[in-house]
């Protein structure tokens, strides 16, 4: 059966892309399948016909290779020509709900935007991706996923000779901030309202029928906030950080894409860096927000102009209103902040928000100072409405200033409308158990690549099924490596870990 790809990207927007055909794999072998993503997706092909799309040898009449150009401020500096430099989106697949989806080729070798490398991905990064991705997915977080890993049969050399793959990744498209940069850099801004007017079509249709141009760009910058707003709350919520937030790694959907420097904190600390080339820590966890809007206004300088030169009003007047937009994106930011992190201690939106905020900023200076653990100290708390359990006092350096603030919470709590069931039925469903532990991704990724050539998923295998689980206590039978999956890494682990962007 051949894929029901679509080509709506390539059809509407020539000139946004290169043609580009994938390296030829020496010997494909699929070690990982989604097969719930390909159920969805209608992926209905043989075993033979699967392997040959996914490693790029045998790509049916109907696909059209492409590598989309693009744009990006990366750490800040613009640079004015990236684009797909390893990947290539294959078509877009419709999924049983009617939306589109990208087919997308990651490690399939060297594209015209390749600039001197390879184009090619080794295998831990892939896996690596695969685990963070299905965790976000799993924890209601929007994201691109993983839809497949193959080997490809040949080393690639990066800090060592790794194993060669490539990651078959989907995504609701993949149109960034930085693609609106690569045409708004250069003044063509014909091009721009094209891509805007596709982005509209594809993703916000609510907006198509509007016919004032100026309106129309104003709202579609107010939503792409809006849903970037509620992906960053999230985020925050489970103590992500993506660690290399350019421009061009900010969709335009608002999913999460690019889980090469990206990890989740232990300890909360808003500090927290992972990346090792984010030495000043543009990127650490409590800057998030900021420059999600920071990116966001890159997005809004793109629009200006087409706004500007359809209604032919004043420049400065459209800045003003942009502005406006831009505020809204920290006001809704933290609103949807504040709701996520009051169903995590279980308060009610009825209880004043001031109250409530001043609850959750407590909360998490406590667990600052007492270096608590971020993930557990949440998912504990749901036990201690009527009594502290020894489980959640353990991770606290002082018992009386988390029994000061329990106090203060369960006072609100008496204030609920809900009964004590409901509430922790609320807290243990946004409170996830387990979470990808930078160590426990670490050791998964070790054993599955034997420095002698062979492959052992068992370990990567358990690992992403308990990942796929996150809000369940996890049953630790299923687990023979090991018995606490929910367990911080050591100080000395937590200490010198850092991550690579893979390439």
């Amino acid at each position: 059966m051949t894929p029901p790809f679509q080509h709506s990207f390539a059809d509407q927007l020539e000139g946004f892309y290169a043609q580009s055909s994938p390296a030829l794999s020496k010997e494909p072998k699929l070690i990982y399948l989604n097969k719930t993503l390909t159920d969805e997706l209608c992926l209905e092909l043989g075993d033979d016909a699967l392997l040959g799309l996914l490693s790029g040898n045998q790509l049916p009449k109907n696909t059209n290779s492409i590598a989309q150009a693009y744009a990006g401020h990366q750490f800040g500096q613009f640079n004015p020509q990236l684009g797909d430099g390893r990947a290539l989106i294959l078509g877009e697949l419709e999924d049983k709900n009617g939306t589109l989806h990208d087919l997308c080729l990651k490690g399939s070798g060297r594209t015209p935007f390749s600039r001197g490398g390879d184009g090619k991905a080794a295998l831990g990064p892939m896996l690596r991706e695969v685990l963070i991705a299905e965790a976000m997915h799993a924890l209601d977080i929007p994201t691109t996923r993983s839809l497949a890993v193959l080997t490809t049969g040949e080393d690639v050399y990066r800090q060592s000779i790794e194993p060669g793959a490539i990651l078959a990744r989907t995504a609701a498209s993949h149109i960034r901030i930085g693609t609106f940069q690569f045409f708004a850099a250069r003044g063509l801004n014909d091009k721009v309202k094209q891509l805007a007017d596709y982005t509209i079509a594809r993703h916000y249709t609510e907006l198509s029928e509007i016919t004032d141009p100026q309106e129309k760009y104003l709202d579609l910058l107010k939503l792409v906030c809006e849903r970037q707003a509620k992906t960053i709350a999230k985020w925050m919520s489970v103590g992500f950080v993506h660690g290399v937030m350019n421009t061009d790694n900010m969709l335009i959907s608002g999913e999460t894409i690019d889980y090469g420097p990206c990890a989740f904190m232990d300890a909360y600390n808003p500090d927290t860096v992972f990346s090792s080339i984010d030495h000043a820590g543009r990127y650490a966890y409590k800057n998030q927000p900021s420059i999600a809007q920071w990116n966001l206004a890159r997005f809004a300088e793109c629009l200006i102009p087409i706004m500007s030169s359809e209604t032919q009003q004043d420049t400065d007047s459209l800045i003003a209103l942009v502005k406006h937009e831009l505020t809204n994106f920290e006001s809704f930011y933290q609103a949807e902040y504040l709701k996520i992190f009051s169903r995590k201690l279980g308060l009610d939106e009825n209880i004043n928000s001031e109250a409530r905020k001043q609850l959750v900023d407590d909360w998490l200076q406590l667990l600052e100072s007492q270096q608590a653990d971020f993930t557990n100290a949440f998912r504990i708390l749901s036990d201690a409405i009527d009594v502290t359990p020894t489980s959640l006092s353990n991770l606290f350096k002082e018992s009386n200033a988390l029994e000061e603030w329990l106090g203060r919470w369960r006072a609100q709590l008496k204030r609920s409308e809900n009964n004590t069931r409901s509430i922790v039925d609320t807290m243990n469903n946004n409170n996830p158990w387990i979470i990808p532990r930078n160590h426990f991704v670490e050791e998964a990724l070790q054993a599955a690549i034997d420095p002698k050539g062979s492959i052992d998923l068992s370990l990567f295998r358990e690992l992403l099924d308990a990942l796929e689980n996150p809000f369940e206590q996890p049953n630790f039978k299923k687990y023979p490596y090991k018995e606490a999956l929910t367990q911080p890494a050591s100080a000395s682990f937590n200490n010198g870990f850092m991550t690579f962007c893979g390439t």
